[in-house]
């Protein structure tokens, strides 16, 4: 460990070892994308490329262990597979969550990926990435498009369903933050949060994955992340200052009743989708209720 170090300095050779280890891989990566598109090569690229992505997290688990060997207490792990699709929802706080939730689950289900919008795909670099990786991509209309073209109304879901065939036979982690943003005490109280340690949640954003591909999906895994010390930034985590972590995983079964529906033209089932997921914040607020005072501030 580089605890001896200052934590400036530790900072620096995190960011270097990251930057280093996300060049090499991605280098590697866009090598191994140009024979996806070949037929006899597609399923041997795809595997090489799941396993560099898994690789990129393993690198990454290194530098956090290598400038602080954080405390992590975890929960509720036992349920989870490699062999199985699951959907995995989160509070969110910082942007050190997504790390959290890379060093824990990596390996132990699918590398996490998230839906993207398919414009999404043209952007430079990053784009290649995504596609390489096997994001899938969602085509949305606009309710304004919809108006003038009816007869596309449907279409967008479709053409999505159809790009999530393929995690038919090879298992994925699709992730999706529920809230849609970081919580701060500034959007808690502009929201007027029912919660006390959270923010609304956006029940849209994991219907949509519901209606996409909500067969193919094992459980719903909610996740509870508490970070004792207080909410750290992106440079806590590289400088070593994120000392305790606590997360709890909690599989849930997704009702039948809401596998096969729209979202967006049925409106019971979105009133009974949207009671089912504030229940599941509202046991997520009492739990991080008790979280803060079983693991209390010890800045």
């Amino acid at each position: 460990m580089l605890d001896f170090l200052p934590a400036a300095v530790r900072g620096v050779i995190a960011s270097l070892l990251l930057a280093l280890n996300t060049i090499l891989l991605c280098s590697f990566l866009f090598i191994v994308a140009l024979f996806k598109a070949l037929p006899f090569a597609k399923r041997f690229s795809e595997w090489l490329m799941n396993h560099t992505h898994e690789a990129w997290v393993t690198n990454n688990k290194g530098w956090m262990n290598l400038v602080r060997r954080t405390r992590w207490h975890l929960t509720g792990l036992e349920g989870l597979d490699y062999e199985h699709s699951y959907l995995v929802t989160s509070n969110h706080q910082s942007w050190v969550d997504i790390m959290v939730l890379q060093y824990v689950l990596n390996r132990r289900i699918r590398p996490l990926k998230f839906f993207l919008k398919q414009e999404l795909i043209w952007v430079p670099v990053i784009g290649l990435a995504w596609w390489a990786l096997g994001f899938p991509f969602m085509k949305r209309y606009t309710k304004a498009y919809l108006e003038k073209h009816p007869e596309k109304k449907g279409k967008d879901l479709e053409t999505t369903r159809k790009t999530c065939a393929k995690f038919r036979d090879n298992p994925v982690g699709i992730f999706n933050f529920a809230e849609g943003t970081r919580f701060t005490p500034g959007k808690h109280a502009q929201q007027k949060s029912p919660f006390r340690y959270l923010l609304k949640p956006k029940a849209g954003g994991i219907a949509f994955v519901l209606d996409a591909m909500g067969e193919q999906l094992k459980s719903l895994v909610n996740v509870t992340i508490h970070y004792p010390a207080g909410r750290p930034g992106y440079w806590d985590l590289l400088c070593g200052n994120v000392k305790d972590v606590v997360v709890h995983f909690e599989e849930v079964q997704i009702p039948a009743g809401f596998i096969g529906k729209n979202y967006e033209q049925d409106g019971e089932y979105r009133l009974a989708f949207q009671g089912w997921i504030n229940q599941l914040w509202e046991d997520k607020d009492a739990l991080l209720g008790k979280l803060h005072t079983d693991y209390p501030n010890n800045r």
